[in-house]
């Protein structure tokens, strides 16, 4: 009996692959316990625990600052517009030592993906995480606004800019940002636009789904083309993903990444 229990425990800690046909029951949007990379097979790591292998500045002319770090310090009182990182052979990235460096992109494409990452913030700190290199999650330090929120609040798909003037974009529907300083995540199930035979965009860049420290914020929303401060390639089928590093100190952790699956919808 006490093997037979054993078995059991020891089973129910291993990673689930979901049946073939696709199905999965961590995709409802409902907290399931550990992140979704530890639950489900199928993710893949883009930060290797070493080094910065596998990202590079987006811009070839531009000098990147990102570093690993061994460790990230916030200070509330002392200095609550920094993160402090100590240099060290990590899983965590930092950018730089002021917040303000290139921002950097996947030496990989993807296309139609599920992602999960971590980050961290200082006081007032921006950035963004852009599906594509083109299409904007943003990341922004919310905290405490009382406001309806808006495109360029935390959570939100942020807009285009046309004829210098924020056009679409769509505001999250909750504020679910944590204080500066402490780690919160992004899960976002993703389609890239589609195309036909002599390259004509057939859809849009979609997001079908975006939970922001477990909430929902945003839910099937259309990106007609790329949004404020993109990376100047074309849309495609497969691009790089790409993080903002010039407008503050950002950290970040546990990014992943794996092909898109159908969703559930309870």
């Amino acid at each position: 009996m006490r093997i037979f229990v054993a078995i059991l425990v020891l089973t129910a800690f291993v990673p689930q692959q979901p049946p073939s046909g696709g199905y999965s029951p961590v995709q409802d949007g409902y907290p399931h316990g550990d992140p979704p990379y530890v639950l489900e097979n199928g993710w893949e790591p883009l930060l290797n625990g070493k080094d910065m292998s596998g990202w590079k500045a987006c811009d070839a002319s531009a000098k990147s600052e990102w570093f690993t770090a061994a460790a990230v310090r916030f200070e509330p009182f002392l200095g609550p517009t920094q993160l402090n990182g100590r240099p060290g052979a990590s899983g965590v990235i930092l950018n730089g030592r002021t917040g303000r460096t290139a921002n950097i992109c996947t030496e990989r494409t993807f296309g139609d993906v599920e992602i999960y990452l971590e980050f961290m913030l200082a006081k007032g700190s921006n950035s963004g995480v852009y599906l594509q290199s083109l299409y904007e999650i943003q990341i922004f330090d919310s905290w405490g606004s009382t406001g309806a929120p808006t495109t360029s609040d935390g959570g939100a798909i942020y807009h285009q800019w046309i004829e210098e003037r924020g056009v679409g974009g769509s505001a999250p529907l909750v504020n679910a940002s944590r204080r500066p300083g402490e780690w919160q995540t992004y899960q976002a199930w993703f389609r890239a636009p589609k195309f036909d035979a002599s390259g004509k965009k057939t859809e849009p860049a979609h997001f079908i789904r975006v939970l922001f420290n477990g909430q929902l914020v945003q839910k099937d929303v259309d990106v007609a083309g790329p949004t404020r401060a993109h990376q100047e390639i074309p849309e495609a089928a497969q691009n790089p993903l790409m993080i903002q590093g010039d407008h503050g100190p950002v950290a970040l952790r546990n990014v992943y990444i794996r092909p898109l699956r159908p969703i559930v919808v309870r």
